[in-house]
């Protein structure tokens, strides 16, 4: 009986100091966010200050934005026909211009192994003999 209370006290004596110990470790770590935050208040408090100063020039620069985005449409449309105006027009009788390099075929097949000219038939069949003949 001696020997199951003397663990039991133990037990108990070793509960107290673990939790004493998360204890003391939260709390450390509360003191340090606890720092931070006094810290990162700080900041906040100048930061508004900064703000206070500057609060009437955005408002006029907002004020200032309203009136530019309002006339946006009128710009848009004096700019167009402005374009419109100085803009040459196309030669309808003149055909569209053509590449100096001519009409480019595409080296995708050959990179695979695959020629559309000829398929495996003779050499010099094309796809069409093969299909006709």
């Amino acid at each position: 009986m001696d020997n199951l209370v003397l663990l039991s006290v133990v037990d108990i004596a070793l509960l107290i100091a673990g939790l004493a110990f998360y204890l003391f470790v939260v709390g450390g770590q509360l003191k340090r966010v606890a720092t931070n935050l006094e810290e990162c208040a700080g900041l906040v408090r100048t930061i508004k200050g900064h703000a206070h100063v500057i609060a009437p020039g955005v408002e006029h620069i907002n004020r200032t934005g309203g009136v530019v985005a309002g006339a946006l449409p009128l710009l848009y449309g004096m700019a167009e026909g402005i374009v419109a105006g100085v803009s040459p027009q196309p030669d309808p009788t003149r055909p569209p211009a053509r590449p100096a390099s001519g009409v480019r075929r595409s080296r995708l097949h050959e990179s695979v192994g695959y020629n559309p000219g000829r398929m495996s038939g003779e050499a010099g069949q094309t796809n069409h003999d093969l299909i006709a003949g």
